[in-house]
């Protein structure tokens, strides 16, 4: 038997952050705790998938309408059936995944079949803003290697160009989130080697990448928005060349997982995302990261707080999950 405790929480933004989309202030939580009848506690935390219509409401809506089911002691293999993919199934998984390691003393990054869990190089994300204010993000965090730079159909590639001025030797990882279109993609296209941008992310609308498949990029395009679960894989081939994977579309560290592994068996590079979120949203990720090309775990550098016993960020990586955090 389990007991359910469901909260909702939102972390604070150091700034406003600035997407093609939306400006967000804060970022709206759910936390999940699980707890056995030693009293053991597992933890998990989700932001759901805003685009798809995901809020804290009916997240907890969902995980409501199956407390029954978890209360009796659901496991790992039932919750995949229990919910579909998004952030309810992710914040239930993941806190399975940790209280499993609380009861087995298995780390949980061992019961995934994984070496070790080891830092590992994050991008640091910068939002949209004026000139001066991105100037000024990009010298305080120029001890990251990639940086992940947010744009959109206006701004084009005048974000990238001020940011390699300040650091010319960063690795770019460029997000227009949908829109930019075919136009776009061939007046860009030439400048973002020279600009060291390595990775496009979901630069089209997912309803509209077939265009991805006339277009000879000359740097590899990732699946975001067009990427949630396995399922989605054999239509990605030929217009995606990297899958960008989080746990809130995945729902959970099993199925995400699962994606890294079938995506790398099918070609795939692989990058792992978030939400924003916590260091508790990050945890589990961290050992996804363990598989991945390409490391976007920034979330807690994005907010003013964050939770006791965070993850230790330093030199433009992020380290491994405690035990009193996660897993």
């Amino acid at each position: 038997m389990l007991r359910l405790d469901l909260s909702r929480i939102s972390w604070p933004m150091r700034t406003p952050f600035k997407i093609s989309r939306v400006t967000e202030t804060q970022t709206d939580c759910i936390h999940l705790v699980l707890t056995d009848a030693a009293g053991r506690r597992g933890h998990g935390e989700a932001i759901g998938v805003d685009y798809a219509g995901e809020t804290q409401d009916t997240m907890i809506g969902q995980l409501e309408a199956i407390r029954g089911k978890i209360e009796a002691g659901v496991s790992l293999e039932e919750a995949q059936d229990l919910l579909p993919s998004g952030g309810a199934r992710n914040a239930l998984d993941c806190a399975l995944w940790d209280l499993q390691a609380k009861q087995t003393g298995l780390p949980a990054w061992a019961a995934a079949g994984l070496d070790s869990c080891r830092p590992v190089e994050t991008a640091y994300t910068c939002g949209m803003m004026d000139e001066v204010a991105l100037r000024q993000m990009a010298r305080e965090h120029g001890a990251h290697a990639w940086i992940k730079i947010k744009t959109d159909r206006d701004h084009g590639l005048d974000p990238i160009r001020i940011i390699h001025e300040e650091l010319p030797h960063a690795r770019f990882i460029v997000d227009p989130n949908e829109s930019w279109g075919e136009a776009e993609l061939r007046r860009f296209a030439g400048s973002l080697v020279a600009l060291n941008v390595a990775l496009l992310e979901q630069p089209v609308d997912a309803h509209d990448d077939e265009i991805l498949r006339r277009l000879d990029l000359p740097v590899p395009v990732a699946a975001d928005e067009a990427f949630d679960e396995l399922t989605n894989l054999p239509s990605l081939t030929g217009k995606y060349q990297v899958l960008n994977i989080k746990l809130d579309k995945t729902g959970g560290l099993t199925q995400a997982l699962a994606c890294a592994r079938a995506g790398r068996a099918r070609g795939f590079g692989l990058m792992i995302g978030c939400m924003a979120g916590s260091s508790l949203s990050m945890a589990p990720a961290v050992l996804v990261a363990q598989l991945c090309d390409y490391v976007d775990l920034d979330g807690p550098l994005l907010q003013a707080t964050d939770v006791a016993d965070p993850i230790l960020y330093q030199n433009g990586a992020i380290g491994a999950p405690t035990p009193a955090l996660w897993g």
